[in-house]
């Protein structure tokens, strides 16, 4: 009985995969990115933030992660490695370039539940703009 659980743990940690989003002066989509700005990931997956440029940083967005999940907040020039443990939509940013709309968006699983949350959280107008693009990639 005790074998039991073992083995699904195990099994279910060979199945979480492991991400990268670059942080970014200058990408496909523009100045001060992500690239990705989008992911729709697994519980249990883990996302790498890459300091592929310097000045940047990855942190949760406040009011716009889900319920009972930690925020996270990476140093500057740092890379960070977080594994998603809480389904839902992670709003994230760059917190020098927030006003500059270096944002990103990860879901994890489907049919996030605090989508509300994510679109009635106060951002300025650019993040606003890109943030309803991104939610639009959203498989439910």
């Amino acid at each position: 009985m005790i074998v039991a659980p073992i083995m699904l743990s195990l099994t279910m940690s060979a199945m979480a995969a492991d991400h990268e989003i670059k942080m970014m002066n200058r990408g496909e989509a523009g100045q001060m990115v992500f690239e990705p700005a989008f992911l729709q990931i697994e519980k249990g997956d883990t996302v790498k933030f890459i300091a592929t440029d310097k000045g940047h940083n990855a942190e949760t967005i406040a009011g716009m992660i889900p319920e009972g999940a930690a925020p996270f907040k990476g140093k500057i020039n740092e890379e960070i490695e977080v594994t998603f443990d809480v389904e839902g939509a992670y709003g994230y940013k760059c917190a020098p370039h927030f006003a500059m709309g270096m944002v990103g968006l990860i879901v994890v699983g489907s049919a996030p539940a605090n989508l509300d949350a994510l679109n009635g959280a106060r951002v300025p107008n650019r993040v606003r703009q890109i943030f309803d693009g991104l939610v639009t990639q959203i498989d439910q």
